[in-house]
């Protein structure tokens, strides 16, 4: 695309000027990634560097950000503001994420962006109980303390437990690649406030669009009649029933159509590694093991369509209109 030595500006490969309207800006979005995109033709790197220079300046606060940060030539071509060094982490100079974990270029694939802080609201549940149940006033050096940890109520140990595997599955999602966005700690309409209120994580990408729940219960699972059963579990607790109820507020409150729901569970957990359990309404609810997930989500399941560029952008753009954090 260009043969300067000069690396393009994320206005340049979207093929339109640095004043062009947000709407302008949007369309040729969407024209550049039909262009490039793989599966029509057009070369992976290219759809690649398209997505990146939306991440950039596909919102007025990213554009206003990232104008900010470079000074522009009369000819209109970006350069390194003055007195700054280039990290080298973009194409583009330097970026600011305005509170995303932004995708960026590397010398490996970008990443997937991601928005929220997952496993924070559990973290925070943990901290207050756990200093309720040692005693107010009481001095607590180590919240993290292992006899401590095992010592208490189930209810706590549960937090701390599922605190660290939302943790870990966002680093697998951060992981999925640049066609990719993840949301993590969604609030939904459903009350009262609480860990029932909560997706753990929502994922968009050419495979679909995705609701996950990690958990981590201490033990063995068994899946009957759709549904996680366990000794472990709390009484009364219907993990995947919850997270479909859950998913159907924030579906129809953005007035999209999710591809499938998914609960995450540590490896050796259940039966199967990755299994189709049932659906709710034609949408396929999955029990995954935690090293299966990447696989899932970057190959989909079989028999569900993939997403086209246009569809991808159409759905992001609903999502975050709607999506709160809680």
């Amino acid at each position: 695309m260009h043969e300067s030595t000069t690396p393009a500006t994320p206005y340049e490969v979207l093929g339109v000027s640095s004043a062009a309207t947000m709407d302008d800006l949007r369309r040729a979005y969407r024209r550049r990634l039909r262009e490039t995109h793989p599966d029509t033709g057009g070369e992976a790197i290219a759809f690649h560097s398209v997505q990146v220079a939306w991440s950039l300046i596909g919102t007025p606060e990213d554009r206003a950000s990232f104008d900010s940060a470079h000074v522009r030539s009369p000819g209109g071509v970006a350069s390194e503001p003055t007195g700054s060094a280039s990290t080298g982490s973009s194409p583009f100079g330097p970026s600011s994420d305005m509170g995303a974990a932004s995708a960026r270029t590397t010398d490996s694939e970008p990443t997937a962006r991601s928005y929220g802080h997952p496993g924070g609201w559990n973290r925070e549940e943990y901290f207050a109980l756990m200093r309720e149940w040692v005693g107010r006033g009481a001095k607590m050096e180590n919240p993290y303390d292992a006899a401590m940890v095992r010592s208490a109520p189930r209810e706590i140990r549960h937090l701390l437990a599922d605190a660290v595997a939302e943790e870990d599955t966002a680093r697998t999602l951060s992981n999925l690649g640049i066609a990719y966005t993840n949301w993590h700690d969604v609030v939904s309409d459903i009350a009262p406030p609480g860990p029932e209120q909560k997706i753990d994580h929502v994922v968009l990408g050419p495979t679909g669009l995705f609701a996950l729940l990690s958990e981590d219960w201490g033990g063995s699972l068994q899946v009957r009649k759709g549904e996680i059963v366990s000794d472990m579990l709390g009484i009364g607790e219907r993990p995947i029933a919850s997270l479909v109820r859950r998913v159907k507020s924030l579906g129809k409150g953005a007035k999209v159509k999710f591809t499938a729901y998914a609960i995450i569970v540590p490896d050796g957990t259940t039966a199967e590694s990755l299994a189709v359990v049932g659906r709710e309404r034609g949408v396929p609810t999955v029990v995954v093991q935690k090293s299966r997930l990447h696989e899932l989500l970057e190959l989909g399941l079989p028999g569900t369509s993939r997403l086209g560029a246009d569809e991808i952008f159409s759905v992001r753009e609903r999502l975050q209109r709607n999506i709160r954090f809680i």
